[in-house]
């Protein structure tokens, strides 16, 4: 379990982190999102001691990360991929982190085979490209058999197969007990591997909670219903407060209202239905929505005109 409380950090006069609270229980994938400068990278790294807060705490299994005897046992963070030495192979960076920790040689060979290092292990990191150098970083964060994991842009530099890899492995994860704390700008793989959000903008939380809870108040609901009397059918739903708009299919799109309502509504008015579902928006969508104000580097688009 990640636990922070009103978790402050500033560099001079710069705000990095503003009063930031919540919890990341155990076996759950926590997506940390949020645009680039909005605070995430300064978090992980006070959650694993490597800034020290302004004001505020943050523990991990109920201490602070400097208090644990043994933190690779405790803590396994991918903040950084390159931090290995590029004048060691693989096997050779593991083996000193193992030795430093007490940790089993044996533990070495199960992570490079976990990771997909065999191959390569003898080979010096300089050697690497970006996703062999991930999968390094995460063999890394696993040495220890942690119960906590914090992974920072995992999926970055690996294939199809790496990004189902690291799907797979910390939902794996998560079911044995384990917290696991993700951050990734790729949405669509957010969607399918997180439990819950934290969304992070301007240094302070702005949304919180299980996926589709975030996904539904940054956007909020939509039926989409179609019907041979669409109509009276628009009418009696507007009549009961619901707001409706026509879809380019003839059909409605409701908002204020849910399936079960509109379902409702239509039998007591005799009213046949050929459509009745949900139109649930992208997290893509959700998060654009909820940190659109929040973006302090944003890029624009220009076209020039080619030369006649």
């Amino acid at each position: 379990m990640i636990e922070a409380r009103k978790l402050t950090k500033r560099y001079g006069d710069k705000v990095a982190v503003d009063g930031v609270s919540f919890t990341i229980p155990a076996g759950t994938v926590t997506g940390f999102l949020g645009p680039n400068g909005a605070g995430k990278s300064t978090t992980m790294r006070m959650v694993v001691g490597l800034d020290r807060p302004t004001s505020g705490s943050v523990t991990v299994n109920g201490a602070h990360y400097r208090h644990h005897r043994s933190p690779l046992r405790e803590v396994g963070a991918l903040l950084d991929a390159g931090a290995a030495h590029p004048g060691r192979s693989a096997r050779s960076h593991l083996r000193a982190l193992a030795a430093s920790h007490r940790i089993p040689r044996g533990r070495v060979d199960e992570v490079i085979e976990m990771t997909g290092l065999g191959p390569v292990a003898h080979r010096r990191v300089r050697s690497f490209s970006l996703g062999m150098g991930q999968r390094l970083g995460i063999a890394v964060a696993l040495l220890g058999d942690p119960r906590t994991l914090i992974l920072d842009e995992p999926v970055n530099g690996l294939d199809p197969e790496g990004v189902t890899w690291v799907r797979t492995l910390v939902r794996q994860l998560a079911a044995e007990g384990r917290t696991v704390l993700l951050s990734s700008h790729l949405m669509s793989e957010m969607a399918m591997t997180a439990d819950q959000l934290l969304v992070i903008g301007r240094g302070r939380i702005i949304a919180a909670g299980p996926v589709q809870d975030v996904i539904d108040s940054a956007t909020g609901a939509v039926v989409v219903v179609r019907s041979p009397r669409v109509g009276e059918l628009g009418s009696r739903l507007e009549g009961a407060g619901a707001a409706v708009e026509r879809a380019d299919d003839g059909g409605l799109r409701v908002r204020g209202s849910s399936v079960e309502a509109v379902g409702e509504l239509a039998a007591r008015e005799g009213i046949a239905l050929h459509e009745l579902r949900h139109q649930r928006a992208s997290l893509e969508e959700a998060y654009l929505n909820l940190t659109g104000s929040a973006v302090e580097y944003r890029s624009t688009t220009t076209t020039t005109e080619t030369p006649r």
